[in-house]
């Protein structure tokens, strides 16, 4: 709708604003345009996307991130190579987009997290990796880094949950 792209654009370009998509959040981000782009846009075919996971059922689980980019104010307290233990609830979390798109993305770091092994390495194992996104990407941002989506649930995590300091292995 016009009104809606008017305000979205509007508190990002007018009021410097900032937007975050956890889980379907990100989704909706990935299906406005304003993943990767940073702005509304149309779709085309070979939009990058968030689609069913490959092992075709829903996660609900601990996994580990690695912080790839700090490119996101998201992420200003962050440094590269920070891993991070989060938990993950979804069915449609895979991250899919034509290889030149993620070439793009990593190359202006808009690729924040990726999904990481026990020693830090991006990993397409479904123990690390449980949707199966293409090279391991957990989050992206748009080209200014205000725009922020991510599948792992970095909202839910609290000094009451038993995930804190959680030792996956």
């Amino acid at each position: 709708h016009p009104r809606l792209r008017d305000a979205v654009h509007e508190l990002l370009n007018k009021k410097d604003g900032l937007v975050l998509g956890i889980c379907n959040g990100f989704q909706a981000l990935i299906k406005l345009g304003l993943l990767p782009h940073g702005e509304i846009r149309d779709l085309t075919p070979d939009s990058p996307t968030l689609t069913f996971n490959l092992i075709g059922r829903l996660i609900s689980r601990s996994i580990q991130t690695k912080v790839v980019s700090t490119l996101s104010p998201w992420f200003s307290l962050c440094r590269a190579g920070d891993m991070h233990t989060l938990p993950v609830a979804h069915a449609e979390g895979r991250f899919v987009a034509p290889a030149a798109t993620i070439e793009l993305l990593f190359s202006l770091g808009q690729v924040a997290t990726q999904y990481v092994d026990f020693d830090g390495r991006p990993a397409m194992d479904s123990f690390f990796n449980p949707n199966g996104s293409m090279l391991a990407i957990e989050a992206i941002s748009s080209p200014d880094g205000r725009i922020l989506g991510k599948m792992a649930h970095s909202d839910r995590i609290s000094p009451h949950q038993a995930l804190e300091g959680a030792d996956l292995r």
